[in-house]
């Protein structure tokens, strides 16, 4: 860790030790001292590449929620698989159960983890691959799974419909199907309708399960069906997800399923369904509970636990089932090069289900986001708590890699959201606006260890969302390791900002149009994305936007013309959105996903960040059934030319 930010090359991780004050710094040496010691930046490098100090008031801020230096074993928790690390005489106790002898240097030693012992100390060992392997150049499909839907849908995508996506897109030598995060929301009014502030990042949302997929529904009488049937919404313009919880859960209850024996349960999902059950009762946030509630350690928890059985055992069925689901859908998806791939959020909220489980880990009071620049000039914060770096390196990181491991479970590849996380998050202190917090820094050498090691042995792909102000070394060493980065054609620029030829993309890296946050494609070509912020008044010079977005259709167009793939700039759009996609099927990307909404004109973007109730986010469903998409002309003209790479 060091105190300010490098683009060239990654800060060295260190939790002890002393670091030399920025020139003109404000602050002290023994501020200076513990800011190195847990890696809080004094200064940083902003978008436009200038150093920016960081108030004093701010690093004491979040030195205040780090408190003590962290005393840290010498011993190392992570290490490449054939690293040469001297460490002593001992031994380390491998995975299964047998030992190995050390002395001096670790001995060459298999992918996994271990336990290493020296002397009177003892950690876990965690022994990573140097690389993943790399993909072959391939094509899939993002989708947001809340925006599917069949005749049989419940007023929301579930995963039936999405098993019905994927078996069609199986048909079509699809190799992946990147869906948008499925992990756990908070399920209490009112439904949280974001995938990306989940409850916990560690389970499933049973919102999206599938009512008559289920076994219960399936050994019901007539009437109970027919009852249960009755209670189904009607998907509307926009997706209700209240309305659709309310009746799913109504649905449940005629139902009425054999739940679990809670004795039988794994610890970390009889701790989710606990929280579940007692936010029914005291509400979502565990910060606003009694006090003798507010840890799952309690006594008292363990009380509760037994007075809410039934509720309980209830959550924990809801999360058996919608496995069982999730794996029909990885099953739809055998044959597949890749498969199933999952978005992880880059964090959780503070107050759902792992705010409250792993509090231990978390730094539960401050938030993270983003520094301000020119897309956000007053900074982003995401309400969401940070893992504490010393707490993750105590525990040999495997808070994370449980995490990890998760995901995965379900899947065959994750995409990292926010991958520069994994070196550095933006903290804000409590009271304080997004402008004024600093960079935290992690081992990002041993977060991404972790991940690699978790994704070989799941055989999985894994893609890092580096997109916006990343330093060079994060790419660089994701690049390293075997991560696939991402290339969004709207940011595929040149040092003169003009839009990068196909020959020019990375090979490395996962190619797209656009993302969940950027304008759909007939949205940048006609403009839309502009006009909206401009109804919403979340431009302050509208005219100089829209000269900017005629500039940049107008690149997008003649880069075009210049492939090959469009005759004039003077086209309808639904010839240039398929030129868009032959475009990016030139492209070296190992991976090049295609989605719905681009291809079927749909101008609404599905998030429009910096809105919140001000516009409809998560809340559009595709205007046309999976069955009528497949076969939707524009789509089988993409997936001619994406199958054609």
């Amino acid at each position: 860790m060091v105190l300010a930010t490098d683009p060239a090359k990654p800060p060295p991780f260190r939790l002890n030790g002393t670091s030399p004050l920025p020139k003109g710094s404000l602050v002290d040496d023994r501020l200076a001292e513990l800011a190195a010691a847990h890696g809080v930046a004094l200064e940083y490098e902003n978008g436009e590449r200038q150093r920016v100090q960081v108030d004093p008031t701010v690093v004491r801020a979040i030195l205040d929620e780090l408190g003590d230096p962290p005393t840290r074993s010498t011993l190392p928790s992570v290490i490449r698989q054939g690293e040469r690390v001297e460490v002593g005489r001992g031994e380390v106790e491998l995975e299964d159960g047998s030992t190995v002898a050390v002395n001096g240097a670790l001995p060459a030693l298999p992918l996994g983890w271990h336990k290493l012992r020296i002397g009177d100390q003892e950690t876990s060992l965690a022994v990573t691959p140097t690389r993943l392997p790399d993909l072959e150049r391939t094509w899939g499909w993002m989708v947001q799974l809340y925006n599917l839907h069949t005749p049989d849908s419940w007023g929301i995508g579930d995963y039936h419909d999405l098993r019905t996506f994927v078996t069609h897109a199986a048909a079509d030598d699809a190799a992946a199907i990147l869906v948008s995060p499925v992990a756990a929301g908070a399920l209490t009014k009112p439904v949280r309708k974001s995938p990306y502030s989940p409850s916990s990042r560690r389970f499933l949302n049973p919102l999206h399960l599938s009512v008559t997929d289920t076994p219960e529904f399936a050994a019901a009488d007539p009437d109970t069906r027919a009852q249960v049937l009755g209670l189904r919404p009607e998907l509307g313009e926009q997706i209700d997800h209240d309305a659709v919880w309310e009746a799913k859960t109504a649905a449940f209850a005629l139902l009425n399923p054999h739940l679990p024996d809670l004795s039988a349960l794994d610890r970390t999902l009889l701790d989710f369904a606990t929280f579940s059950a007692l936010a029914e009762r005291h509400g979502p946030d565990w910060r606003t509970w009694p006090p003798e509630l507010r840890h799952p350690a309690s006594t008292d928890v363990l009380r509760a636990r037994e007075e809410l059985a039934d509720r309980v055992a209830f959550h924990a069925w809801l999360q058996q089932r919608s496995a069982a689901q999730l794996d029909s859908v990885r099953s739809a998806a055998t044959g597949m090069r890749v498969g199933v791939i999952h978005d992880l959020p880059v964090g959780v909220d503070p107050g759902g289900a792992d705010g409250w489980s792993l509090q231990d880990v978390l730094a539960s009071r401050v938030t993270v986001g983003a520094p301000p620049d020119a897309f956000s000039p007053l900074g982003q914060d995401w309400v969401l708590p940070p893992f504490r770096p010393d707490k993750l390196a105590d525990q040999g990181y495997r808070p994370f890699r449980d995490m990890i491991r998760a995901v995965l479970t379900h899947g065959d590849g994750i995409r990292v959201d926010h991958v520069a996380g994994l070196w550095r998050l933006w903290w804000i202190p409590p009271g304080e606006s997004p402008d004024r917090g600093t960079y935290v820094h992690y081992d990002g050498e041993a977060m991404l260890g972790v991940l690699a090691l978790e994704a070989c042995r799941a055989n999985a792909v894994v893609i890092g969302e580096d997109l916006g102000t990343v330093p060079e070394y994060v790419t660089e060493q994701l690049q390293e390791r075997g991560v696939l980065s991402c290339a969004v054609a709207w940011f595929q620029r040149d040092r003169d900002n003009r839009p990068l030829p196909a020959h020019r993309y990375p090979r490395q890296a996962a190619a797209s149009i656009s993302t969940h946050d950027l304008p759909t494609a007939a949205g940048f070509l006609s403009g839309d994305h502009v006009r909206v912020r401009t109804e919403l008044g979340l431009l302050t010079d509208p005219a100089a936007e829209r000269e900017i977005a005629a500039a940049e259709r107008a690149a997008i167009l003649g880069l075009l013309v210049d492939e090959g793939l469009l005759p004039t700039q003077d086209t309808p759009v639904e010839e240039v959105v398929l030129a868009l996609h032959r475009f990016i099927a030139k492209t070296p990307c190992a991976l090049v996903f295609a989605a719905p909404q681009d291809l079927i004109g749909e101008k609404r973007q599905p998030n429009l960040p910096g809105t919140v109730d001000q516009y409809p986010n998560w809340r559009l469903p595709l205007p046309l059934t999976v069955d009528e998409l497949v076969v939707h002309p524009a789509v089988r003209a993409a997936v001619a030319a994406l199958r054609a790479r």
